[in-house]
């Protein structure tokens, strides 16, 4: 099926029984490079890409929220103020989460009904859910009248995934999907949440930037995430700093003996990230695009070696990606699943696309799902 906003209203229609009162998307993300440094209070740099969520909504007279999808058949009928973590499921989680989180924020609750449809893969790693929170977020702000910034429906959805969902995730994924723009990638600063529009000029260099997902989902409310960020508060706290964000390379390595093995590398991996992602946007203004690849193969190996949240999938992918002449290729996202991402001459996408497929073949993995992407604009109202 192919989501649009008149496919979501008219489903809506059919869903509900009258027209939604508009239709608002919003777009999943790639990132980069900037892994796991937004939760630190580092750098990040993804692009909003061309695969939207779009959420049709209408609104209630009482406090009831009914959800529906094109992705299930269920519709789920919830008491706004009865929302808790403890008392939601599924992927219902996140829009009934982004409701609560504004509520929380002060806005008076009324029932809304949502239908859903989505073209962002789920479980990717190209945040698939804040695409819904989002869309979601952005609708009911107009539809409430809150008044609420961009900025402010980012932290809106941060807190409905950290509190509600239950997954410690940073402000990456919302920021990017509320600040996208054509051609653009979004360079934030994850303390200050400054977000400055970074040019990627792919179009202009004859380059592309290929997703290969490996379809084993990620789950970043399992454990793996959370140890992670356990390990890097850990780092900040023995190395008497708020945030990894306030440590260097030079002063990391003075410091090695107070830290334990484990959280040594988490803690090399963040700062030296941190790093890379300056590098890339300083290089993509100075030299463009094919002077990042590098950055982007250390990104992968440190994220493989150090942070150790890449699995054989994804390191296939990464490695051939390379072997088939990509300019660079990293892993993408939270990890333990999800995708890699290349960046490649646009004439030697259908070569790569076929060796992976091979490739994956070889190894007795499951079948990948590889396509490109652009930059695209941000979340928005359609209808």
């Amino acid at each position: 099926m192919i989501s649009s906003a008149q496919s979501a209203a008219d489903h809506f229609e059919k869903q509900f029984g009258y027209a939604p009162a508009g239709v608002w998307s919003a777009p999943g993300r790639v990132n980069l490079i900037g892994e796991h440094t937004d939760y630190n209070e580092g750098f990040v740099l993804p692009f909003a890409i061309d695969r939207r969520t779009y959420a049709a909504v209408g609104e209630r007279s009482d406090q009831v929220a009914r959800i529906a999808s094109a992705f299930t058949g269920e519709e789920v009928e919830f008491e706004i103020s009865q929302i808790q973590r403890e008392t939601v499921s599924g992927w219902s989680a996140y829009p009934l989460g982004v409701a609560w989180s504004l509520i929380q924020s002060g806005v008076k609750l009324q029932g809304f009904d949502l239908y859903v449809e989505s073209n962002v893969p789920v479980g990717a790693g190209l945040s698939s859910s804040a695409a819904i929170e989002c869309s979601v977020a952005l609708a009911l702000n107009d539809l409430w009248g809150s008044g609420f910034s961009r900025s402010d429906l980012a932290r809106v959805g941060q807190r409905a995934e950290n509190e509600i969902v239950g997954a410690p995730t940073g402000i990456m994924d919302q920021t990017a999907s509320l600040f996208g723009q054509v051609d653009h990638a979004v360079f934030l600063d994850c303390r200050t949440l400054e977000a400055k529009p970074t040019w990627l000029a792919l179009r202009e260099n004859g380059l592309e930037i290929l997703v290969m997902d490996t379809r084993v989902a990620h789950r970043l409310t399992d454990g793996g995430y959370a140890a992670r960020r356990q390990s890097c508060e850990e780092a900040a706290r023995l190395l008497g700093v708020s945030s990894l964000r306030d440590v260097s390379v030079e002063s990391l390595e003075a410091s090695r003996d107070l830290l334990e093995d484990v959280v040594y590398k988490r803690a090399r991996h963040v700062v030296t990230e941190n790093e890379r992602v300056t590098q890339t946007v300083e290089l993509l203004s100075s030299s463009g695009p094919k002077a990042i690849g590098q950055l982007m193969i250390e990104s992968h190996a440190s994220m493989r070696d150090d942070f150790q949240i890449s699995i054989s999938e994804l390191d296939v992918a990464v490695e051939t990606a390379i072997a088939e002449g990509a300019i660079g290729a990293r892993m993408t996202g939270g990890g333990f699943g999800g995708a890699a991402i290349a960046l490649i001459e646009s004439g030697k996408v259908a070569s790569l696309c076929t060796a992976v497929i091979d490739k994956f073949q070889d190894h007795g993995f499951e079948k990948p799902e590889v396509f490109t992407v652009r930059a695209d604009e941000g979340a928005k109202r359609e209808i």
